[in-house]
């Protein structure tokens, strides 16, 4: 079964929609004025579900989903924030718990922001069941079909945040399909831009493994225990990652890839990270030129960590990648973006997103990664996988 990747990048434009309607109507009810951040999506294994959920507590509303669309989908809190939604519930006069009332009803409002959207981009209607309020840990918050797919296939993980605009709430959503029903809603036309539905994945196991690769390269030419973890890969879109990159200032290395795909990596760092990475690349970690070292530190972080990843990407797609020498770059981070995707496609709208930390020397800094790969080019790659990659 194919998946088309227009397609794909449709529902997450749907997604997002809903998550703007959830906003509102979390809005309304709260009494808080809260904007939607970021929407991504993600084909994830059960072993990134573990890593995401395992050791969390949640709670939850789940529905089940019939007609145009069947199966079961979940929204899911931390405990903090729904702590913060119960008090502001209560203070308008919700009921004091979060189970059932105005929180099960504030779930049904949201997941129907998300299924109304579906539904009407599919030209049919599509039921809910009434919420059911949940509260669990790890994965056990997820419906059981999904955690059963993610085993055999995968999930699809459909991941929102609302930010209250003035106030200290924040709401991370989940919403996860059921896989092969949504799969069918995916598959692809004859555009040349369907790939098999189970070579998606391979991304899944490219970042973990390129990581890891990062992790030894820069150990063996700094000598510094490094550490290289990969949260999570996402599929953004450029709206959103511009917002997700900020206006904050930020420390940015650019480089364009030649080969199949072809396209742009970009390694962006807060400036606080990138300082605390030339410190700990600097002899006696100490910078003898205020933030003269800050740029070659980066520029070599940022070459070993583009290769690693890039080496690890080619070796996947079992093609030939090269990368240009690092382009330094101080901006914020939502203009290296838009820079980065006037140099693109101007049809393309979509990338990557991988999260990643790496510690340096018992120094902890964040790195956001962004693959900015050619769309069709991508596809035309994984097409070409071979049977036993499916």
């Amino acid at each position: 079964m194919k998946i088309a990747i227009n397609q794909l990048e449709a529902y997450n434009h749907l997604a997002s929609r809903g998550a703007k309607q959830a906003a509102r109507a979390l809005s309304q009810m709260a009494g808080v004025r809260m904007r939607h951040d970021v929407t991504g999506v993600s084909l994830v294994t059960n072993d990134v579900l573990e890593e995401i959920f395992t050791g969390h507590q949640y709670v939850g509303v789940q529905v089940g989903l019939s007609g145009g669309l069947s199966g079961e989908t979940v929204l899911i809190f931390d405990p903090e924030s729904a702590e913060r939604l119960r008090k502001r519930l209560q203070s308008r006069g919700g009921t004091g718990s979060l189970v059932g009332g105005a929180f099960a009803e504030l779930g049904n409002i949201m997941i129907g922001g998300f299924v109304d959207g579906w539904a009407n981009h599919l030209n049919t209607s599509v039921d809910i069941t009434p919420p059911t309020y949940i509260e669990a840990s790890g994965t056990r918050i997820l419906p059981r079909l999904t955690r059963r797919d993610a085993e055999e296939y995968g999930a699809f993980l459909f991941e929102s945040r609302l930010e209250a605009v003035n106030d200290d709430l924040s709401v991370p959503i989940y919403l996860i399909p059921e896989y092969s029903e949504f799969v069918k809603l995916l598959e692809g036309q004859p555009d040349g831009l369907a790939v098999p539905a189970k070579k998606l994945t391979v991304f899944n196991g490219f970042a973990g493994r390129s990581a890891s690769r990062a992790s030894d390269q820069i150990t063996q030419l700094t000598g510094l225990r490094t550490d290289v973890t990969v949260s999570q890969l996402r599929f953004l879109s450029f709206s959103d990652m511009s917002a997700e990159a900020g206006s904050d200032p930020r420390v940015s290395v650019v480089f364009e890839l030649t080969g199949l795909p072809s396209g742009y990596f970009v390694a962006m760092f807060s400036e606080s990270s990138a300082n605390r990475i030339a410190a700990a690349m600097t002899p006696d970690g100490v910078d003898p030129d205020g933030n003269g070292m800050t740029e070659p530190a980066i520029k070599e972080l940022g070459n070993i960590i583009t290769s690693g990843f890039i080496d690890g990407w080619a070796n996947t797609l079992q093609s030939s990648i090269e990368h240009s020498p690092p382009e330094y770059v101080q901006d914020s981070g939502a203009n290296v973006i838009r820079t980065v995707q006037d140099r693109l496609s101007k049809n393309q709208e979509y990338a990557f997103t991988i999260d990643t930390t790496i510690e340096l020397a018992d120094r902890e800094a964040e790195v956001q990664l962004y693959v900015l790969p050619d769309t069709h080019e991508l596809t035309r790659a994984l097409s070409a996988l071979p049977a036993e990659q499916d």
